[in-house]
């Protein structure tokens, strides 16, 4: 009888545990987002302009101003930038201004490239960029500027009337600011020039000895 008993009460036992006791539910697992991916770097050429100063090294924005790029790295690689000027500095407030720069004979100079906003490039007018020099729109050639300090007025202005593109920002100088304060702060004729530029003619010049693509 006491087997029996037993029997009976294992045997009701186990399916009464089944149905009264909830089971408790398994949680979901959501997915492990896959990581994101790194951003692409961003390409850069390195060229060295060896002035008489000093070397100043750029970091040129092949990605992001193609065009503008391409079009220095021909005068570069062409060797049209050897030997030439650094003409002008435009002193707008201690240690703040521009140099300019660029090739003065039109035998050596190539077809005028298309304008590359800084609106579009997402480059902007900060302390060592190095940008072109134009008159209208488009007709940027081998004239070329490094300014020290932020000018954002460079940067273009699509919501102000008239010529509101601004130059062509294309890079960066990486080394060698201090040559470029230097040059900046050089004396200038208070007679050359002509327009909003006399008074900003360097006496004397200080001459480019080369330009080369850095190794």
């Amino acid at each position: 009888m006491m087997i029996r008993l037993a029997m009976l009460l294992m045997s009701s036992a186990t399916p009464l545990a089944a149905q009264d006791v909830p089971v408790a539910p398994v949680p979901a697992v959501a997915p492990t987002p896959a990581p994101s991916p790194a951003p692409a770097p961003v390409a850069l050429v390195r060229v060295v302009l060896t002035t008489s100063e000093g070397p100043i090294t750029l970091a040129l924005e092949k990605d992001r101003a193609p065009i503008t790029t391409a079009n220095f790295l021909r005068y570069v690689d062409s060797k049209r930038l050897d030997g030439i000027d650094f003409y002008r500095a435009m002193k707008l407030a201690p240690d703040n201004g521009l140099i300019q720069g660029g090739v003065r004979d039109g035998k050596l100079l190539y077809p005028p490239i298309k304008l590359e906003p800084t609106s579009k490039t997402g480059l902007k007018h900060v302390d060592g960029t190095i940008s072109m020099a134009r008159a209208a729109p488009d007709s940027a050639r081998a004239d070329f500027f490094i300014i020290v300090g932020p000018m954002p007025s460079l940067d273009s202005q699509p919501n102000q009337p008239g010529d509101n593109a601004g130059f062509a920002a294309f890079g960066q100088v990486t080394e060698g600011m201090e040559i470029v304060r230097r040059i900046l702060a050089a004396p200038t004729s208070p007679t050359e020039g002509e327009g909003p530029m006399k008074g900003q003619m360097l006496a004397p010049k200080i001459k480019i000895l080369t330009a080369r693509r850095a190794r």
